[in-house]
Parts: structure tokens; C-alpha cells; sequence
């Protein structure tokens, strides 16, 4: 590992000055510390929104303590940026109701770098990362070591219409690439379900992309502004080309700019679907369409699925890595009940259960054994396959100024060209060294 050219104290003060002046602009998000109401100890759970699922194991294990503790959930907003931007505002600000965190991946280094999540005591981490798959325990670490805990993981598969890819002459039941699924998309008259909006999804792409190629978008993340930006490589190229052709060519439909994860599944589900990229919700929210009567069973009937597309054939896709993280607030003034609350959430049984009923993968590898699982998701064998082979998205503490900027400089995709990977390189050192504005 590179020596870091900023000491941590230096970065550490950039970091807490930075998340301090968020705490500033919003200080009536913290949580009043009145008197202890009788009964347990409660515990507050920030969780992002889902089909109710963390708030039932929250009761769950509640009830499993014998009275040591009580969780309460609360919901943090629907996107990921707004998820971001409450968390470091309430934990720059001291907030002790943070006892426990439901943190995405991109999120860790941020928030761990500055000092404001609570170390994992070392048996915690131990019993609750025994069987955990190697892509979501990448996503839980920093500076090599695990400063969160997996909870539950996801990643994108390549769905697909299955009439569409026999008329095309494709064997799905080899690897496919790009390129193979861009010419189908080509001689069948067809769009692809790619996520072209100006928002996280974006960056998601451009990085499985990147990495699929053999590449990474930064290097020596742990350097912060010093860190070295790599976009502007072969691998780089390759990603653009991608891009820029489903754009230019109008392969991924006419709302292509504007499209996120929802509206490229119901596109796909329409009579121009052909193959899409897309996280495990799809499953569910298909078949749940079918039940409402939206959604033709035929179509379901025709779906099916593999592994992430290669970007290079003879070298193995590293699919997008999502999912989430479970923290603890190093102001939080219940670390230890916390803790004990948080090997509670994330076993096994409680991941297969979170599956089954919310459609959100396990990071635990024992969970995809259960029947009700693969019940459930018929795909669970190829998901957990992806999430071994899954890339997080760039690991470092600035994060969300790396990601916006790719955000602005690849989107419209139909503008992105050779020169883009370049174009970004350049605009995100600016932005790092405060040369330029997001």
C-alpha cells in the first residue's frame, strides 16, 4: 500500500469540517436526549425504505433479547444521495440516537475515514462475517479492515427475453458480452434495458463497465485528494464505447436519458424488450404485476437470466456491487447492546427471511441454501455466483465528488465519445484539489 502523502489528521479535520458545515445546515435533525423512558433500552435503527422487512426483524429481535433492549426503526429517505447526506449531517453533529446504521457500500469509507463509525469489537466481526461472500465483505471494509457489518448484498444480472436471444442465435447458456447483446439488440429491433438518467445508476454502470475490463476507475483510494484517478485507460475507452454506441444508436429506447432502474424493467417487459441489466427486484416485481393483472404471464414465461455481460470474452464480468452495510455510531452511548442487536439482524436466518419476503440478496452465503429462498428466486444460485465476482464502486472517502462528476461527464450517453474517460479524469482531479465545482 502507497504511504499517504496527507496525514490522517489533516484529512480527518477536511473530513469532519466538511460533514460539521452539513451538521450546521441542519441541527434540528437531532434526536432530543430527553430522560430514559422505563423499560429496555432503546435502540434507534436508521434503515433505507423496504417492504417493511427491517422493521420486522427489529421486533424480532427485540423480543429475542429477554428485555435487554427494544429496536426502533427510522426511515431515512428513498435515494441514496439524500441517505448520505442525513447520515453524515446527524453523525458530524454528535447525534447519540445513531446506535445502528443501514449504510450502502459507497458510504463506509466516507463515514468510517473521519472517525464516525464505532469499530466492530473483534469477535463481532468474526461470527458475523464467517461465511459472508467475498464481494459484500470487500464492500465492509476500509483500509483493509472491516469497519461495518454485511447485512444483506445485491447485484445486477443479465435478465433477458428468452425468444429474443434464440432469435438472435445466442446459447445463454455460455457467457455473453456487450457486443453480442448490442448486435441483438441491432437485427432484432429491439431496446436494451440499460439505466442512462443523470444519478447513481450511472456510476454503477460506468464502473461494472471499468471493471469487467480489468480496470478501476481510482486507485489508492485510502489517499484521498491525492488519490490516483485511472479512468483514462484501455479499459476506460472500452467502457465509453459502450455507452456511447447503446446512446448514439438509440438502443436503449427513446427515455435512455432520463431512464433509472424502474423504468428500464418496464421498458424490457414491453414488446421492445430484449436484454437488460438490472438488480434481483425485477423477479418480484414482475411476477407481483402478473398477480395485479398489468403484466401478461407470457412475459414472465420468456424471461430469463445470467451472469452480468463481459466486456472482454475471455475474461469474467465483475458485476455492479450494492447492498447494504450494517454500522454503529461511534457516538452512539448503547455501542455494546448495539452491537449484540446487530448480530441478531444479520444472521442467516434472518438474511434468507429478508430475501424471501423483500427480494433483497443475502450477504451470507449459508442463507441462499434455504429452501424458502430458492423458493422464492429461482436465480439465487446465479446471484450468489455474481456476488463473488461482484466490483465495488471506488472505495475512498470522496465518494460522492468522484461519482457526481461522472454522473455530469456520462450522461446524455449519447454524448459520451473517446475523449470522455479523459474529459473525466481531468475534471475529477480539478474537483479533489478544489480546482472546479461539481
Amino acid at each position: 500500500m502507497k504511504a499517504t502523502h496527507t496525514p490522517r489528521t489533516a484529512r480527518r479535520g477536511r473530513r469532519i469540517r466538511s460533514a460539521a458545515a452539513l451538521a450546521g445546515a441542519s441541527a434540528m435533525l437531532l434526536t432530543a436526549c430527553g430522560s430514559q423512558e422505563s423499560g429496555p433500552p432503546t435502540l434507534t435503527w436508521y434503515i433505507n425504505p423496504d417492504d417493511g422487512g427491517q422493521a420486522e426483524i427489529a421486533e424480532q429481535c427485540s423480543a429475542a433479547s429477554d428485555g435487554k433492549y427494544k429496536i426502533e426503526t427510522s426511515l431515512l429517505p428513498r435515494d441514496a444521495s439524500s441517505q448520505r447526506e442525513q447520515l453524515a449531517r446527524r453523525l458530524a453533529a454528535g447525534d447519540t440516537s445513531m446506535d445502528i446504521m443501514s449504510l450502502d457500500p459507497p458510504f463506509v469509507p466516507e463515514l468510517a475515514e473521519p472517525g464516525f463509525l464505532a469499530k466492530p469489537p473483534a469477535d463481532v466481526v468474526e461470527r458475523t462475517t464467517a461465511d459472508t461472500l467475498e464481494g459484500p465483505l470487500e464492500g465492509a471494509k476500509w483500509n483493509g479492515e472491516v469497519v461495518a457489518v454485511p447485512f444483506w448484498a445485491n447485484t445486477q444480472l443479465l435478465w433477458y427475453r428468452e425468444s429474443v436471444a434464440e432469435a438472435a442465435g445466442l446459447d445463454m447458456s455460455k457467457p455473453v458480452t456487450w457486443d453480442q447483446i448490442i448486435d441483438a439488440a441491432r437485427t432484432q429491433d429491439k431496446y436494451l434495458g440499460v439505466q442512462g438518467t443523470q444519478a447513481e445508476s450511472m456510476t454503477v454502470w460506468v464502473n461494472g463497465l471499468v471493471a469487467s475490463a480489468g480496470g478501476e476507475i481510482i486507485t489508492a483510494g485510502e489517499e484521498g485528494q491525492d488519490a490516483d484517478i485511472t479512468l483514462d485507460t484501455k479499459a476506460g475507452e472500452k467502457a465509453a464505447d459502450i455507452v456511447g454506441t447503446i446512446g448514439k444508436e438509440g438502443l436503449g429506447g427513446p427515455g435512455l436519458p432520463t431512464q433509472d432502474e424502474n423504468s428500464s424493467m418496464i421498458q424490457f417487459q414491453g414488446d421492445k424488450g430484449s436484454f437488460m441489466v438490472n438488480w434481483p427486484f425485477v423477479w418480484a416485481a414482475s411476477n407481483g404485476a402478473v398477480e395485479e393483472g398489468s403484466l401478461d404471464k407470457a412475459v414472465v414465461d420468456d424471461i430469463g437470466w445470467a451472469q452480468w455481460p463481459r466486456v472482454n470474452a475471455d475474461t469474467p464480468s465483475a458485476p455492479p456491487l450494492g447492498g447494504i452495510n450494517i454500522g454503529v455510531g461511534a457516538d452512539s452511548q448503547n455501542q455494546e447492546l448495539a452491537w449484540e442487536a446487530v448480530e441478531c439482524i444479520v444472521t442467516p436466518e434472518h438474511q434468507s427471511q429478508y430475501f424471501a419476503t423483500n427480494g433483497n440478496p443475502p450477504s451470507s452465503a449459508k442463507a441462499f441454501d434455504d429452501a424458502a429462498v430458492r423458493e422464492a428466486y429461482p436465480q439465487a444460485p446465479v446471484i450468489r455466483e455474481s456476488l463473488d465476482n461482484a466490483a465495488p464502486r471506488p472505495q475512498t472517502p470522496y465518494y460522492n465528488e468522484i461519482s457526481t462528476a461522472i454522473q455530469q461527464e456520462w450522461t446524455p450517453p449519447q454524448s459520451v465519445n473517446e475523449n470522455t474517460p479523459k474529459e473525466t479524469t481531468a475534471f475529477i482531479e480539478q474537483v479533489l484539489k478544489g480546482d472546479a465545482l461539481l
